[in-house]
């Protein structure tokens, strides 16, 4: 199974770059972005999961209604985006629960940053996707950690995905910068070593992040966002469907594998 999951968010990222942004264009972007992924997803007939902070949530209320109309799931990304106390673990739970009439079990940290998961799971939830088993410079270092589920603290680890043997990082940023043929089988690979794949991205990636005056963002970043994105992900997904590969939940790979 592929689980394909996307952070929704207050677009907060060119703070980073010493850029202004307003919180008003922060949640516009989003949704835009938010708004093309769930056009991909129909045309494809996927269902995703979305890791949303309470915040966004609040404020793109349609965008969270056609999320759980279309059947995907809604998962906690914290209360904020760039804000974090321990009970936000599980007011952002019981926020989204309220907004979206569903069950939140899942908790996705801002940025991968660490959690306890002694509060993971006093929070009420039964996995924490915030773990990328590689290492980043300047960002972590998770190479002692498995590259694949486990439990810990009472609670399941979905880590994203990485590739055997050099722990190569799936995540959004190699999807944007390699060769996409490369990511493909890369992807492939890991795929069958694995038996599933687990890889996230961003609203904001499918929005136009090449202007350098409002966001000052490096090229690695802004390569292949807004429309190259969009047919990037249009492409990729239509691929691993020809190969038969199937589409879930983070809570319906849970079942699956009675967990």
């Amino acid at each position: 199974m592929i689980l394909l999951s996307f952070d929704i968010e207050e677009f907060d990222m060119p703070f980073e770059y010493g850029k202004e942004i307003s919180f008003d264009k922060q949640i516009s972007i989003s949704i835009e972005g938010t708004t093309a992924i769930l056009d991909l997803l129909d045309k494809h007939q996927i269902k995703a999961t979305f890791f949303s902070t309470a915040t966004f949530a609040i404020n793109a209320p349609k965008i969270i209604e056609r999320i759980v109309q279309g059947g995907h799931e809604i998962a906690s990304h914290n209360f904020y985006h760039s804000d974090f106390e321990i009970k936000h673990l599980k007011e952002s739970k019981e926020k989204l629960e309220e907004l979206t009439g569903t069950e939140v079990v899942g908790f996705r940290m801002p940025r991968m940053y660490p959690v306890d998961e002694n509060e993971i799971y006093k929070a009420g939830y039964q996995y924490n996707s915030s773990i990328n088993p590689t290492w980043l410079p300047g960002r972590y270092n998770h190479l002692n950690k498995p590259r694949t589920f486990y439990q810990e603290q009472d609670v399941w680890q979905i880590p994203a995905s990485v590739s055997p043997l050099v722990r190569f990082p799936l995540f959004w940023l190699s999807f944007h910068n390699l060769p996409l043929r490369l990511y493909r089988w890369l992807a492939q690979w890991t795929y069958r070593k694995d038996t599933y794949l687990n890889i996230y991205f961003h609203p904001w990636e499918f929005t136009n992040l090449n202007q350098p005056e409002k966001f000052n963002f490096p090229g690695y970043v802004s390569k292949n966002s807004g429309t190259a994105m969009i047919a990037r992900m249009d492409l990729f997904l239509g691929k691993m469907k020809q190969k038969k590969h199937s589409f879930g939940t983070f809570k319906q790979f849970l079942a699956q594998n009675n967990l």
